[in-house]
């Protein structure tokens, strides 16, 4: 299951940092050359910057997420591209009045996979925490942070529910 939501992130995470980047730094050329962009409505710079800000926090988020597939990180992040996903793609599917057959088919296929992947990723990390805590075998490093026992605390001591500092 870890694989599975390591790849599903990485290929969420490679897309929002790409689209994020060159709609941050580049927006003119992100408008006029990315495919049915132009279907939209005309161009800004301030609302093409905006938007290529946050698709790469969301980016980030989800490559964090993919390097350390801890469900505190796995959930939020795709919690976060489902919010943006799931809008975008109902936009675009009602708003292909002037695309053509194929920049329709694009449109729906690409954020359709965007809407969809990260609610199918979200029932598998959960199931994946549900396992991961039903099985005796998991030493207390192996499971998430929240499922280990409180530590008694000294006076000044901040409990960061890490077994690697003791």
């Amino acid at each position: 299951m870890t694989l599975v939501l390591r790849i599903g992130l990485a290929a969420l995470a490679i897309t929002e940092l790409v689209v994020g980047a060159w709609n941050q730094f580049w927006p003119e050329s992100f408008y006029s050359d990315f495919p049915t962009v132009d279907l939209t409505p005309p161009f800004a710079e301030h609302y093409a910057r905006d938007f290529g800000g946050a698709t790469l926090g969301i980016g980030i988020v989800l490559a964090a997420a993919a390097f350390v597939p801890r469900s505190v990180l796995v959930i939020p992040a795709l919690l976060a591209m489902a919010a943006f996903g799931i809008p975008h793609f109902v936009y675009h599917l009602h708003h292909l009045e002037a695309a053509t057959g194929s920049e329709a088919t694009f449109l729906v296929a690409s954020t359709g996979l965007s809407a969809i992947l990260p609610p199918v990723l979200l029932v598998v990390a959960v199931l994946r925490m549900t396992r991961d805590r039903r099985r005796p075998d998991l030493e207390p490093r192996d499971l998430e942070p929240r499922d280990l026992e409180p530590r008694d605390l000294g006076p000044g001591d901040t409990d960061l529910r890490d077994p690697a500092l003791g």
